[in-house]
């Protein structure tokens, strides 16, 4: 009998040894964070949307102004021209 106790505690412990060690390799697998490079994506994307929007406004304007000049310009042609005519 004492001899099939020692084989009992024997299984016993070798089977919590397996078990214990088991659960000390298995390790959890690493999740990959893909949220965060696409948001960092995203925000450096409207940013750069929003700089190119800037300098389109800005262009725009500069264009506009230049549209402004042009038009007085052929207005003062014009009056020269037609005061020209009256002469």
């Amino acid at each position: 009998m004492v001899n099939l106790g020692k084989v009992t505690t024997g299984i016993a412990a070798g089977a919590l040894l397996v078990v214990l060690g088991s659960g000390c390799t298995a390790s959890q697998p690493q999740q990959q964070d893909t949220w965060t490079a696409a948001a960092q994506s995203a925000s450096t994307s409207a940013s750069r949307s929003e700089e190119a929007a800037r300098r389109a406004e800005a262009a725009a304007a500069r264009v506009e102004a230049a549209a402004k000049k042009a038009e007085d310009a052929a207005a003062r042609i014009e009056a020269m021209t037609m005061k020209g005519m009256r002469k």
